[in-house]
């Protein structure tokens, strides 16, 4: 069963928080909807799991109660014990005693929490919070699995252990949608949704993205100063001066984008990479709305 959003709008207020999104979340698989802040990626899961309601398009989601959710606030209550948040969240989602500790006891083994039961969830680091958020949501074993940045500012080793447990969730046959802000994490999903101002720029498997790519991908390494080549932008226009290339800064290079495919004098053809792909996704929609 394929459960997420068919061409949904949002409003809030006056804004239009989402306009025509579409986001699949298959069984057994991880969709990832990427977008910086304000992109409606939060507005886009709360959709998904009922908090908000379209004004138009179709949401498809399983009973509530086969529905995990963990917003990007903390998702868990600070002034109970781990092992008192396992027991609150189970009772709501009616897990019997003997299923409930079955189950805790293999997400709390996964995560380290085995050794913090007594601990207060507010005393918990963010990346111990974020990973028994995640637990208590998949603690009922549902179907359809919704995190809002579960691993915004938490350290590289708890973000890793919580994308085994987001990974282990598909594997076991959940639907699971994950918003981040993070380009690195979006190429994990088997689908991405890329999100900016309410609008989808890019929508496909990592791939998909990566193939669709127009234009030319080029590096200038080690530049040193400002943009490479103070006519950088106007040299390699040639024919495309409508539509000139596009340049950013990626660790001590130069990357740039030539959406014609005439890439600027001195810059070396480069293929792209996802993170290409997102900027360029990002670029083309920025120039598009200038016109």
């Amino acid at each position: 069963m394929s459960w997420g959003l068919a061409d949904v709008r949002v409003r809030r207020g006056r804004v239009l928080a989402l306009d025509g999104v579409t986001v699949p979340v298959g069984r057994s698989g991880v969709t990832v909807v990427v977008g910086g802040d304000g992109a409606g990626k939060s507005t886009c899961l709360q959709a998904l799991v009922g908090l908000v309601e379209p004004e138009s398009g179709t949401v498809r989601r399983p009973p509530k109660e086969r529905v995990g959710y963990v917003p990007a606030t903390c998702g868990i209550y600070p002034d109970l014990t781990v092992a008192e948040n396992i027991e609150f969240a189970a009772l709501a989602y009616g897990v019997g005693r003997g299923e409930r500790d079955r189950r805790a006891a293999r997400i709390l083994g996964r995560t380290g929490l085995d050794q913090a039961l007594r601990r207060l969830g507010g005393q918990l680091s963010g990346g111990m919070q974020r990973k028994l958020a995640v637990g208590l949501a998949l603690l009922h074993s549902p179907e359809l699995l919704v995190l809002d940045e579960p691993t915004t500012g938490v350290d590289p080793v708890s973000r890793a252990e919580l994308w085994r447990l987001i990974s282990g969730a598909a594997a076991g046959g959940t639907a699971v949608a994950v918003a981040t802000a993070y380009v690195n994490e979006a190429a994990r999903g088997e689908r991405v949704v890329l999100l900016e101002s309410g609008r989808m720029l890019a929508s496909g498997s990592p791939e998909e993205i990566l193939r669709a790519v127009p234009g030319a991908v080029g590096v200038v390494p080690g530049a040193a100063g400002g943009v490479p080549g103070a006519a950088g932008t106007a040299a390699g226009a040639g024919t495309a001066a409508a539509r000139p290339a596009r340049w950013w800064r990626r660790g001590p290079a130069w990357r740039v984008w030539a959406p014609d495919g005439e890439l600027p004098e001195g810059a070396e053809p480069a293929e792209p990479d996802f993170d290409d792909a997102v900027m360029i996704a990002a670029l083309a929609h920025e120039a598009g709305g200038a016109r």
